[in-house]
Formats: structure tokens, C-alpha cells, sequence
């Protein structure tokens, strides 16, 4: 285990910006308006040799009521709780406010190790606002400036002890285990050789889908806990949150992203740039699990995420949520498969999987999907069989004849995974016509159970190595052509 530190304090304080440079990108939305953030959001910091994992949080409200602010502060309050140490940020510029010194004495209660800063205290705008800060009762806060880098020296210094001293108890909490090797380890031990221990890389999920499908709901049941913020209103999710853990026995990286609306209504910056994140995501993912509100499932915004992830070369999994109150079941899926096969010609074939995020139903099923999809964008077939299916595919129908040329398809080789991709030598690329492309990309999806996974076909013209060379005279005869005729 790590060192965990989360950042915490009123809304606009920075908390985003000092996240964004300890782990050294910008992984967390900043903007000027406060309460960007609502989720908890993990990222592995850097500073110095000292390495943590860093929590960024949603801005601590003066609110205790079920509102959207008092579920965030219930969240944040819960992150202090668990983290190893608590870093309290103030605006140094606003100096200390009332909801300043109510935060500081929750904190002094609940958190087990407090650290004050001022940030935003660059030049002499601030130093006010950090002399204040000595009378919350917290020691000596550190003057930071998240934007700008400063005082992060004064951080290092102050975290490297705490980090120690964690990793000293760590070491002293670890039991002492015996361990009996194989002889195949023990020879590697005495000849002084390393036993490799790796770690697979997680599978990587994104959730995406309209805003209020239910997407953090989702996440928070395969979860176990509620680690995401969730409620009624829409467009809650404004980060693409992502959270490590295992599902079953694979451990997987699940992203959950901000809903999706059509592009005409995203007008607000904040809402783009959240936009932009999601989609960001779905790039980044795998496996990308599109949520369907079962009420009103496939509606324009779906189809054009859906066909987002096809695009981008990713597994798709249709979830169709909130079927817990869904009341004409038999007839509802049977409408849901027809209308997916109409939409969505080229996902043919991909789970539609009917569940519940809120009761838990069909995640096992849900978790089947994704594994099987997964295991598909992955596969390999061999050049031999896929010659042998080309020769089959051409009997039963040979491509056309533009203009009395016979089109002839002469190899097959697969050149990529994580989507399919396959390559065929053939002549006159150019004429080969879309439909014929589609004929063998479908025959693929049949014969070699390939069902609703992206497959790229390209036609390739086999370069005639003589082509683009100049006709040359042998050397022999042309130095004979050279010399001058008998007699002149």
C-alpha cells in the first residue's frame, strides 16, 4: 500500500490545480467557476523521489441535508477519514472565512494527520490571507501557489517524515511469513537471479451513455460501495472518474464519464470540456459499455455514442438499465433486438444485456459480456486458415468483373488486433466495390465467431517490382553500339 493524501477545502480554493501538478498532468477539470469537481478522483503523485497517491475532492459545503452539496461534503468527509493525511487548502486572497474554521474543527476531530495551506499565496496578495491561516489552530501553513508551483519544496519537506514514518509502520505491521520455495526457485536464489513477479495490465472499461442513465450507479454496484456520487439529477458526473479494482478474478480499470448530450445543447464550457473527457475515455478504453435507459432506449445521442466506440475501434456492450421497473419485459426485449439490429447495423451481433445498476441485476452477465467481447477484439487467426476460408468465400461468389477484368483476390494475412484488422493482396483494389468488402468482412464475423467486434478489411494491389524500371540497354552491346562502323 501506498501513502494516501487527500486535498481538501471550501469550493475554488485550487484543490484541481495543485491535483493536476502533483501528478503532472491535467487529469482533473479546472475552471473558474467553483464546485467543478464532485467526485473523488485518484492519481498517482510525483514530487520529488517521494511517490503517493493523491485524492482530489469536491468542495466541502456548509450543507448536511440530502441536496446534491450536502451528499458531496458527506463523500469528501468520508476521503479524509480515509486517507493517511489530510491536506486543508484555503485562498489565501479570501483569507480565512467562517466555513474555513468549521472544516478545520471536523477535520481536527476526524482526520488522522492535517496539513495546513494557504494556496493561491504568490506575491503580497497573499500574505495576509497566510498569516490568518495560523489561527485555525493547525500548525504552520505552508504558502502554496497550485497554479504557479510554488512552495512545493516546503510540501516535500513537510510530507517526507510522514511518508517514513508510514512506510516504518507498515513494515512493522507486516507479518512474518515463511515461505517454501520450489526447487526451481531455490537454484534461481543461489545463483543470485531475480523471481519475476508481474502484475497483469487491467482490463479497460469505459461506461458512457445520456446523462441520468446511470452510469455512477452502475459502477458503485459492481463496486460493492458507494464510491461515486449518484442521485436524481442529471449531468451529477463531470470528470472521467476512473477507479481500479478487481471484478471477479480480473482486475479492471472502469472509467465512468459524463453524460452525453447532443451536441447543439452543450453550450456551457465547463459541459465541454466535460464532453471532451468522456470522450477521451472511450479512446483510451477497451471495452466501452454503452447504458441505455430502458424507458427510452436508442434514442439519437445513443446511436451516435454507440457508433462513437465502433468507430474508435473498441468491444461494445449495449446495458440496458432501470429494467427493475420495466413492467412488459417479454415484449420490451423483443422490441429492444429488433430496434438494435435496425440502428445499429454495425455493432450486428454485440451482447444487449438487460440489468438493474440499482438492485444489481444481471452485472454477472453484464461481467460475461465484457470478458467474451474483450476476448474477441484480442484474437488471432492463422494465415493458413484464413487462405483456406478466402478460397471458400471466393467459390460461393467471386468478386465482379469491371469492364471484363476479372478482380483476382490472391492472399489473406490477419495484420493486427485489439480491433481485427486484415490485409488482402489482390489486383485493382480501386474497383473492388463496398458491398463486396462487406460480404467478406460479415463471412469473417460468422465463421470465425467474431459477433459485434469492429473488423477492418484492406485491399491491397501487389507492387510488380519491374513496374517503375527504365528499360536499359545490356552493357555489352551497348559498348558495341558505341564504336564507330567499319571503313569511316
Amino acid at each position: 500500500m501506498t501513502l494516501t493524501v487527500a486535498i481538501v477545502g471550501r469550493p475554488n480554493v485550487g484543490k484541481s490545480t495543485l491535483f493536476n501538478r502533483l501528478v503532472g498532468q491535467k487529469l482533473a477539470l479546472v475552471d473558474d467557476q467553483p464546485g467543478v469537481t464532485r467526485d473523488l478522483r485518484e492519481g498517482e503523485a510525483r514530487l520529488g523521489d517521494l511517490r503517493f497517491t493523491v485524492i482530489d475532492t469536491a468542495g466541502l459545503e456548509d450543507a448536511t441535508d440530502d441536496s446534491l452539496q450536502g451528499r458531496m461534503r458527506r463523500l469528501t468527509e468520508r476521503a479524509a477519514e480515509m486517507a493517511d493525511i489530510c491536506l486543508f487548502m484555503i485562498d489565501a486572497r479570501d483569507g480565512v472565512l467562517a466555513t474555513d474554521e468549521l472544516f478545520a474543527d471536523i477535520l481536527r476531530k476526524s482526520a488522522k494527520h492535517v496539513i495546513l495551506a494557504a494556496n493561491k499565496s504568490e506575491g503580497k496578495a497573499g500574505e495576509e490571507g497566510w498569516l490568518e491561516a495560523y489561527s485555525l489552530g493547525l500548525g504552520e501553513p505552508l504558502r502554496l501557489s497550485g497554479e504557479h508551483g510554488e512552495g512545493m519544496e516546503d510540501l516535500y519537506q513537510v510530507l517526507m517524515p510522514l511518508a517514513d514514518a508510514y512506510e516504518a509502520k507498515e513494515q512493522e505491521e507486516m507479518p512474518d511469513v515463511d515461505v517454501e520455495l520450489t526447487d526451481e526457485e531455490a537454484d534461481a536464489e543461489v545463483e543470485g537471479k531475480s523471481r519475476d513477479f508481474t502484475t497483469g495490465r487491467p482490463l479497460q472499461i469505459a461506461v458512457v451513455g445520456r446523462p441520468n442513465a446511470g452510469k455512477s450507479t452502475l459502477i458503485n454496484q459492481v463496486l460493492g460501495e458507494e464510491r461515486l456520487l449518484t442521485g436524481p439529477e442529471a449531468g451529477i458526473t463531470r470528470d472521467a472518474i476512473s477507479l481500479r479494482f478487481d471484478w471477479g478474478d480480473t482486475p479492471v480499470r472502469m472509467f465512468d464519464t459524463a453524460g452525453m448530450r447532443k451536441k447543439a445543447k452543450v453550450q456551457e464550457k465547463l459541459e465541454k470540456l466535460s464532453v471532451a473527457d468522456g470522450l477521451r475515455a472511450v479512446k483510451f478504453a477497451e471495452v466501452v459499455v454503452v447504458l441505455l435507459d430502458a424507458a427510452i432506449p436508442f434514442e439519437q445521442q445513443d446511436l451516435r455514442i454507440a457508433d462513437l466506440a465502433e468507430r474508435e475501434g473498441r468491444a461494445v456492450v449495449i446495458a440496458v438499465n432501470k429494467w427493475d421497473i420495466e413492467d412488459e419485459k417479454q415484449q420490451k426485449l423483443k422490441d429492444l433486438k429488433e430496434s438494435f439490429g435496425r440502428l445499429l447495423p454495425q455493432l450486428k451481433g454485440a451482447p444487449l444485456i438487460t440489468i438493474s445498476a440499482k438492485t444489481g441485476r444481471g452485472m454477472e452477465r453484464l461481467r460475461e459480456a465484457v470478458l467474451r467481447v474483450h476476448d474477441i477484439w484480442n484474437r488471432r487467426i492463422s494465415t493458413a486458415k484464413l487462405n483456406r476460408w478466402l478460397m471458400d468465400m471466393l467459390e460461393a461468389h467471386p468478386p465482379p468483373a469491371p469492364s471484363g477484368r476479372r478482380i483476382k483476390l490472391r492472399y489473406m494475412t490477419q495484420v493486427r488486433t485489439r480491433p481485427p484488422g486484415f490485409v488482402i493482396m489482390c489486383s485493382l483494389p480501386e474497383k473492388l466495390p463496398e458491398s463486396y468488402t462487406r460480404y467478406l468482412v460479415n463471412g469473417l464475423r460468422v465463421d470465425f465467431d467474431m459477433p459485434g467486434i469492429p473488423i477492418r478489411l484492406w485491399m491491397r494491389s501487389q507492387d510488380n517490382p519491374y513496374k517503375d524500371r527504365t528499360k536499359s540497354t545490356p552493357s555489352r552491346l551497348r559498348k558495341h553500339l558505341g564504336k564507330k562502323p567499319h571503313g569511316s
